[in-house]
């Protein structure tokens, strides 16, 4: 009954081109008529080869135990971080599940930003490595009283975090933002700027900086690019999750703590997924294509916040010279 429900849950998801004989010869690394054998029941999987198949595919085990196929579901979770070594791994292990599905012609991302996309504060320059100071204070116990301006951090770790950063590149991507995206990112340079681990000189850069990025991300959404598409939406609030679709398959990434996230590709789950958003989708206004006073209006709220901020520092900066 397993094998058989096996079976018939991988020639679900197998591509119309792709025989059953030859999904089991490939995944398992054996003959076809080895392959034939197990798909006519004339040999039994081993727990094994079952667990191989199913991971090569991406199929959820579970699911074959349960009559109420949408209620459990298999994840995979990424490791929790402890140190900046760990935050190297999550880089690598995240460019590692990703690659494979935005290498794909026809992949494309969903982005429900909470915050700022991840992918966006994963360059060479000071408001990444900002951000990446933020997650290590939160995340490593070495750093509680750690300086922002005595921080640093390896070359092979930003090599790691500009490669994890690069994959966001002209990729078929929408992204679903609020005005209150950024305010995480502000109350961390206000926190920190407060707490005294953040000079004003600094602190001030680091707004120009958020500024800067912002101000081209406004410049992707006025050019005629068909692959990027920029949703607002002031109903809802945002989760951070991603939906990576391709031809093939499917990937939900559902966040679980700071950095680390779940994630799935269970069909049904990802379908249920990608109907929420798109549920957000239709209560949102695609910037790309509203008005110039609409777009202003959303960019300028949010420049707003930035330079209130910076108007802040800059007036603290002013009484501690008096």
């Amino acid at each position: 009954m397993f094998q058989k429900q096996l079976l018939d849950k991988l020639q679900l998801e197998l591509p119309a081109n792709t025989s059953l004989n030859e999904a089991i010869a490939t995944a398992l690394d054996i003959s076809y008529d080895a392959a034939h054998r197990r798909s006519s029941f004339k040999s039994k999987f081993s727990l094994e080869e079952s667990v191989i198949l199913a991971q090569y595919y991406n199929l959820s085990l579970d699911r074959l135990f349960e009559n109420t196929k949408d209620e459990i579901i298999a994840v995979e979770k990424t490791k929790l971080i402890h140190n900046e070594t760990e935050l190297q791994h999550y880089f690598e292990k995240s460019y590692e599940s990703l690659h494979p599905l935005l290498n794909k012609k026809e992949s494309h991302i969903l982005y429900s930003a909470k915050d700022i996309p991840l992918f966006y504060t994963l360059e060479n320059n000071l408001l990444s490595r900002f951000k990446m100071y933020v997650w290590l204070k939160l995340l490593d116990s070495a750093m509680v009283s750690k300086e922002f301006d005595s921080f640093s951090v390896s070359l092979s770790t930003l090599q790691s975090a500009t490669a994890l950063g690069n994959l966001y590149q002209n990729l078929n991507i929408t992204e679903i933002w609020d005005i209150t995206t950024v305010n995480s990112t502000l109350k961390q340079i206000h926190f920190y700027n407060q707490a005294g681990l953040l000079s004003n000189i600094t602190a001030l850069k680091l707004c120009k900086d958020l500024k800067l990025l912002i101000t081209t991300i406004s410049e992707k959404v006025k050019t005629e690019n068909e692959n990027y598409k920029f949703y607002y939406n002031e109903l809802l609030l945002m989760n951070n999750n991603v939906l990576v679709s391709t031809k093939e398959r499917q990937s939900l990434f559902v966040p679980f703590t700071i950095l680390s996230y779940f994630q799935t590709s269970d069909r049904i789950t990802c379908l249920q997924a990608e109907a929420f958003l798109n549920k957000q989708l239709q209560s949102s206004k695609l910037l790309n294509t509203a008005g110039e006073k609409e777009k202003l209006t959303f960019f300028n709220k949010v420049y707003s916040k930035i330079d209130a901020l910076h108007q802040l520092i800059e007036a603290s900066q002013i009484l501690d010279f008096e």
